[in-house]
């Protein structure tokens, strides 16, 4: 089973989140272990302690941007429990430099907020292993 990682300050977000994955039609993201993490303190502590295969990562956290995780995931600056997880950058920031920025910082996705389910499907099909 897979696990996901997902960092978001906003309550109703994470509950909305995983509300939708749970009723994927595609078993791998249904079936997907979901923890969450509301700022970026929590994400790097639980990232240290629990291996987990993607990061849904909201940029605007109340302790910083989410890039800066992002950035220490992909310089070895945060040594992930297991391998290092697939990140997608989750915001409301959808000007082209925010993408080239998301990803410059070691992002693997991009989801724009707000998102269909579908799309939010997608994207944790796309980026979870096998």
């Amino acid at each position: 089973m897979s696990r996901i990682l997902l960092v978001e300050d906003e309550v109703l977000n994470r509950t909305l989140v995983k509300a939708v994955l749970a009723r994927a039609q595609i078993a791998a993201v249904r079936d997907a272990e979901i923890i969450d993490a509301a700022s970026l303190a929590a994400a790097r502590e639980r990232l240290v302690t629990d291996p987990v295969d993607l990061i849904l990562l909201d940029m605007n956290l109340p302790d910083g941007n989410g890039l800066t995780l992002a950035r220490d995931l992909a310089t070895g600056n945060v040594k992930p429990a297991g391998s290092r997880p697939a990140v997608v950058a989750v915001t409301a920031s959808v000007l082209p430099q925010d993408r080239a920025a998301a990803i410059e910082a070691g992002c693997d996705g991009f989801l724009d907020k707000p998102y269909a389910a579908a799309d939010l499907v997608a994207v944790v099909a796309e980026h979870l292993p096998g």
